[in-house]
């Protein structure tokens, strides 16, 4: 069984209810997660939007949520995103902060892409940290990966 993600809200490439994005209560959605390699010693999650900020012209790539250190007999992530597993440690996303910020795109359909990595390594040594030093620290590490995306645009 290959490493997996998946949530009970929408479908792969399906929309993502408003309840999740900042139109709604900018909750985390359900994740679950199966197929861990028995080699892996952590799970790492990083949530993010290419698409920023108009898919026509996309500049960045906008991140919502990054985790590192998940255990992997972490099953999943619970609606709201809490309590995260033990040992979890959650990075700064774009806003430069910890902890979920869901999807509100100034303008057009978004992408936003689920990604979970199992890796051959804790890093331990990542204390505070972004996306960019999460990827960095993983180099070498990831001994398998999944992805999720769904998309929003808003209605209002």
């Amino acid at each position: 069984m290959n490493l997996s993600i998946t949530s009970t809200a929408f479908s792969h490439n399906g929309e993502i209810p408003t309840r999740y994005t900042c139109e709604g209560e900018d909750i985390a959605p359900p994740l679950s997660f199966g197929g861990v390699p028995k080699t892996a010693k952590t799970l790492a999650l990083i949530m993010d939007d290419p698409d920023a900020p108009d898919p026509k012209a996309p500049r960045m790539t906008w991140v919502h949520w990054v985790l590192a250190a998940m255990p992997t007999s972490a099953t999943g992530l619970p609606e709201g995103g809490k309590p995260l597993p033990p040992g979890t440690r959650d990075g700064k996303n774009s806003w430069n902060r910890a902890g979920y910020g869901g999807p509100c795109p100034p303008i057009g359909r978004h992408r936003y892409f689920f990604k979970l990595y199992a890796l051959d390594t804790d890093l331990a040594d990542l204390k505070s940290f972004n996306k960019d030093q999460l990827l960095s620290a993983m180099k070498g590490h990831i001994v398998a990966e999944a992805e999720l995306i769904g998309t929003y645009q808003k209605k209002k």
